[in-house]
């Protein structure tokens, strides 16, 4: 794993969080790190990023980001609301390359969902995957509503030959409902993917030390942690 994209079934299913436990635990086994944001919305200049958020709680990565637009938009939208040039799939594939020759994992974090655009002529973080021949982590919500999405990006992935490497819940209930607790088993099948992780519940809120100690625990060893998707799933067996 030299380049990974990770991308979400859509906003707010915990996809910084979820790159942060992939870095802590690439740096967990001595490896050096780089966290590259194609194009960071909704913050100043004077305001932490998500990649930032990622350096906070894994340690020392190195952080990128090619763009920065202010309103909390889509990146091609906040880009021409604010005169600001976009962001190109061929700058990301660029910028990445370049990382990946002075570090040994680069962690590429796209905002939102696979096909948000990043530009008026309809560019990806797909295009960017596919311009770097890198495999596609997917981050998905534990609940209801997530097998939808989840299959839906499943099939863009497919449908563009891209490499689905599988499915990281990006926050795992405290106390999951039934629809939690089934998708544990439904989500790997709409997919046609394994499950490599369950980022806990509040994981972000814990100490950058407590962070990085328990982020190879929720990760599968594709990833470089220990979590086993079978003995996770018995314990929550509907």
């Amino acid at each position: 794993m030299e380049i990974l994209v990770i991308t979400g079934t859509g906003t707010e299913v915990g996809k910084t969080i979820a790159t942060a436990a992939v870095a802590a635990t690439a740096l967990a086994a001595g490896r050096s790190v780089a966290v590259l944001k194609p194009a960071q919305t909704g913050v100043r200049p004077d305001e932490r990023g998500d990649a930032d958020e990622v350096a906070r709680l894994a340690g020392a990565v190195t952080t990128l980001e090619l763009a920065r637009y202010p309103e909390p938009l889509a990146p091609a939208t906040a880009a021409r609301r604010a005169s600001l040039a976009p962001v190109r799939p061929q700058e990301v594939a660029e910028a990445a390359a370049k990382l990946a020759t002075e570090h040994d994992v680069v962690l590429v974090e796209g905002a939102g969902g696979l096909l948000v655009r990043f530009d008026d002529e309809g560019g990806t973080l797909a295009d960017a995957a596919r311009l770097l021949n890198a495999p596609v982590l997917v981050v998905a919500s534990a609940g209801l509503g997530t097998l939808n999405t989840t299959e839906l990006t499943a099939r863009e992935l497919r449908a563009r030959g891209l490499d689905f490497a599988g499915v990281v819940i990006g926050s795992w209930p405290n106390k999951p409902d039934l629809a939690s607790r089934c998708n544990l088993a439904d989500l790997p099948v709409v997919a046609g993917a394994p499950l490599l992780g369950s980022v806990p519940e509040g994981a972000g809120a814990l100490e950058p030390a407590d962070f990085r100690t328990g982020a190879p625990s929720w990760l599968a060893p594709r990833l470089g942690g220990s979590w086993d998707a079978a003995t996770f799933n018995a314990g929550y067996a509907p």
